[in-house]
């Protein structure tokens, strides 16, 4: 069955400070968009680069988890490393990801120049970092989601169905 892990990068959420709304807005997405079965796999971590590129080796060298979507970290704030975290781990950075997704974003928010998501394989992985933003995350999954489901299998990841048509929003 495909995994599909979400991660959610924030200090605060980590600590139990600050209730963490950007992995349940992540999920509820999924449950509409995914038609098929898959098994979903929740961490919170702290920001930083070693946190961050932590978890992300343990849910795809150990955990052969298919996709992994992050979420928070990708400001221009000190903390913000995850991007920086992903280039440690990936072997092929996808930056069209990134690239649409501030597109998406720009057309709601001017702040969306702000932010560096991107995208990357790592063996039969994918990995997607999503912002932190609870309405971001449904702008952004909406625009690159299409294009998962076939990346997922030309890497040789586990078979992702959706549905096209709750990705418009």
């Amino acid at each position: 069955m495909t995994q599909i892990a979400i991660v959610t990068i924030s200090d605060r959420a980590s600590r139990g400070d600050y209730v963490d709304l950007s992995g349940p807005a992540i999920e509820n997405w999924l449950r509409r968009a995914i038609t098929g079965h898959y098994n979903p796999v929740r961490r919170i971590v702290p920001d930083g680069l070693e946190s961050v590129r932590d978890v992300l080796l343990e849910l795809v060298d150990e955990g052969g988890v298919d996709l992994i979507l992050t979420t928070g970290g990708t400001g221009p704030s000190p903390r913000d490393l995850t991007p920086e975290a992903m280039r440690e781990v990936i072997t092929k950075e996808l930056p069209g990801f990134g690239e649409l997704m501030r597109q998406a974003s720009l057309k709601h928010v001017p702040t969306a120049i702000l932010s560096r998501q991107t995208a990357g394989v790592r063996g039969r992985s994918l990995i997607v970092n999503l912002p932190g933003k609870p309405s971001s995350i449904e702008v952004c999954l909406s625009a690159v989601f299409p294009a998962v489901p076939y990346c997922l299998e030309l890497i040789g990841a586990g078979r992702l169905v959706a549905d096209q048509p709750s990705m418009l929003g």
